[in-house]
């Protein structure tokens, strides 16, 4: 008799099919991530993702096809971090700072695919950022910069700000962090590089309340 549950512990071909589409996926994107599109190719992909070529062009009709959809699983979480930024309760200051720190966690939580963009950006030229831009990430950009012109309409923020300025602070900020972590250790009057939560808090806190003290407290 065979045993009751042989049915429950083998591998359907389709849970087969959905896990091998994964690992090319996770191994293509730190594999880009490392060497660029050009320094990877679809022998290297399979090698290290434990699957055929065949079985990488089953999943994915070209490299670039398999390069796009990396590159498009990196805005994907970003949606949801905006999303929750619209429906979360509470004022404005206490959903930024919720979004910020989020998003700080989400960079590092892919951590590939953020070296991947980076990598994009600064070696991709005028043509990659305008693709990144239109294909990626540009929609939750305007979104981001839509959420804060509606607060300004509502007068949560002051109105002669520019809300693209104030969404690029936000996102940059934590860029940029990420980017410095290893640098920004070694500085003597850094005590935040291993604390994103509290470096995140502390960024939307200066865009929030400005570094000059208010007019009715300066020369006090």
């Amino acid at each position: 008799m065979a045993p009751a549950n042989l049915a429950s512990s083998a591998t359907s071909p389709a849970h087969a099919t959905a896990e091998a589409a994964q690992r090319i996926l996770h191994t293509a994107e730190r594999l880009f991530a490392e060497h660029g599109y050009e320094g990877v190719s679809i022998n290297m992909i399979a090698e290290q993702a434990g699957v055929s070529k065949g079985n990488i062009f089953h999943h994915f009709s070209s490299k670039e096809t398999l390069y796009q959809t990396v590159l498009g699983s990196a805005c994907a979480e970003a949606r949801r971090l905006l999303d929750e930024l619209v429906n979360r309760d509470g004022d404005l200051a206490e959903r930024l700072l919720h979004f910020a720190a989020a998003h700080i966690a989400h960079l590092e939580r892919h951590y590939h695919l953020t070296r991947l963009v980076q990598r994009e950006l600064l070696e991709g030229g005028v043509r990659r950022g305008k693709e990144l831009a239109e294909q990626l990430c540009g929609e939750n950009f305007a979104r981001l910069v839509e959420i804060l012109r509606n607060a300004q309409g509502r007068g949560e923020l002051r109105k002669e700000l520019d809300p693209a300025l104030i969404a690029q602070l936000l996102v940059g900020s934590n860029i940029f962090f990420f980017q410095a972590r290893n640098m920004l250790r070694h500085f003597p009057d850094v005590d935040f590089a291993d604390d994103p939560l509290r470096y995140s808090r502390m960024v939307v806190k200066v865009i929030l309340a400005g570094i000059v003290p208010p007019s009715s407290t300066q020369g006090a």
